[in-house]
């Protein structure tokens, strides 16, 4: 998504100007081209050479060489790029971008650039939350400037609030979520809704135990981290899964049980262009709950289980013309023919199967092995690749053949 994508980064004074460093390391790994302008009093919390090496690029602070007199412009930095980044985004820098100040290179560069311009604000929660910080972020965002949203966590200060710098890692995503928004050749999924299950369900057996299973959950990330970067508007319904990175651009309802996963994909559904069940929700719970934690000095114990509601089933019913609905199946035998009756019973229009035969594939694994099978039996194998390629094996595989 960010191939050859012509990034300048901005660099301002602020103590999360470190994390410049990391995020031009990722930039570059997803094969950006970087370009660097920092703000003088960035200098004090970061060096030009470090991110000069990163970026395997002359970094940019004063106007014009000291030594030789060389001018460096502004207009052709802004000209050169296809977004212009700054991240840290000072009080400073932000409010001088509201007024029209320009008493640096990256102001003059902000005032003459032509391409998008996308700032992620760092500074302490109090100044964040002033009154006027707050109108020169709606100036800015009236202009057409996009303001990437200040997380709340502990802040340099020792306080707790917004303020904070996105994390590397997601300003990366924003930049592919926008270029994904910005495509020079618009997708057919960019703008579509599309409503995602992940992860197991638990189903209680008292207060402490829980009948579930070992679904990560990352396949299902992975599909709603993809439809973002693809231009999508995208709801996960996230079952009982720890320690995920999630992008905020993503819409995450949390359950735990098969029945508050079925429930909250009925109420997302109908407003949905595409759903994919990737969730392993639990086909069982116990008939009963014991209120009390069940106690070890009995000879044995027997449950009995009930079926848990199932979500494809209804959402098949429910969908209409103008929907896709996405089977998933794992399978340990008779693959094919259990694939197709799912699809049958189930009304879906694809499923995506994969089995725990396969070396690399199924739970936990960062990796996945799938083939896709549609109404008429028609198959698409892929071979073993990380998840988020897969993700985008099947989502491209739904915008060719569904959109």
């Amino acid at each position: 998504m960010l191939k050859g994508k012509k990034i300048l980064l901005g660099v301002t004074g602020s103590i999360a100007a470190y994390k410049a460093a990391h995020l031009i390391r990722l930039l570059r790994k997803e094969r950006a081209e970087v370009k660097v302008v920092m703000t003088p009093a960035a200098k004090d919390f970061i060096t030009p050479l470090t991110l000069a090496v990163l970026s395997d690029s002359r970094v940019y602070v004063e106007p014009f060489n000291p030594v030789t007199g060389k001018w460096y412009s502004h207009i052709d930095l802004g000209r050169w790029a296809d977004v212009l980044l700054i991240a840290p985004a000072t009080a400073a820098t932000l409010g001088k971008m509201a007024h029209g100040i320009s008493d640096n290179l990256l102001l003059t560069t902000y005032l003459s650039a032509r391409c998008p311009v996308v700032v992620a604000p760092a500074m302490d929660t109090d100044m964040f939350g002033h009154s006027s910080m707050q109108e020169n972020l709606d100036i800015l965002r009236q202009r057409g400037v996009q303001v990437l949203e200040s997380p709340e966590g502990e802040l340099a200060s020792g306080l707790k609030g917004k303020g904070r710098m996105l994390e590397p890692e997601e300003i990366v995503l924003e930049m592919k979520a926008f270029f994904a928004r910005h495509p020079k050749k618009k997708t057919k999924i960019a703008g579509k809704r599309i409503l995602i299950t992940a992860g197991p369900t638990h189903e209680a057996i008292d207060p402490v135990r829980y009948i579930g299973n070992l679904s990560s959950g990352k396949m299902g990330i992975a599909l709603a981290e993809k439809a973002v970067q693809m231009g999508a508007d995208a709801t996960l319904i996230l079952g009982p899964v720890d320690n995920v990175n999630i992008s905020p651009k993503i819409k995450v309802i949390r359950v735990t049980s098969a029945e508050e996963m079925y429930r909250a994909a009925l109420e997302e559904f109908p407003h949905s262009d595409v759903a994919i069940l990737a969730a392993a929700v639990a086909d069982f719970r116990p008939a009963e709950r014991f209120e009390q934690k069940v106690k070890s000095d009995r000879d044995e114990l027997v449950i009995r289980l009930v079926p848990t509601p199932d979500i494809a089933a209804e959402l098949g019913k429910r969908k209409t013309n103008k929907q896709i609905l996405v089977g998933f199946a794992l399978e340990t035998e008779n693959e094919l023919q259990n694939a197709m009756e799912k699809i049958r019973k189930k009304n879906l229009d694809y499923i995506v199967l994969n089995s725990l035969r396969d070396e690399g594939a199924g739970f936990g694994y960062d990796t996945n092995k799938i083939t896709i099978i549609d109404k008429s039996g028609n198959q698409k194998e892929y071979p073993l690749k990380s998840k988020i390629e897969v993700a985008e094996d099947i989502l491209k595989y739904l915008q060719e053949v569904y959109l």
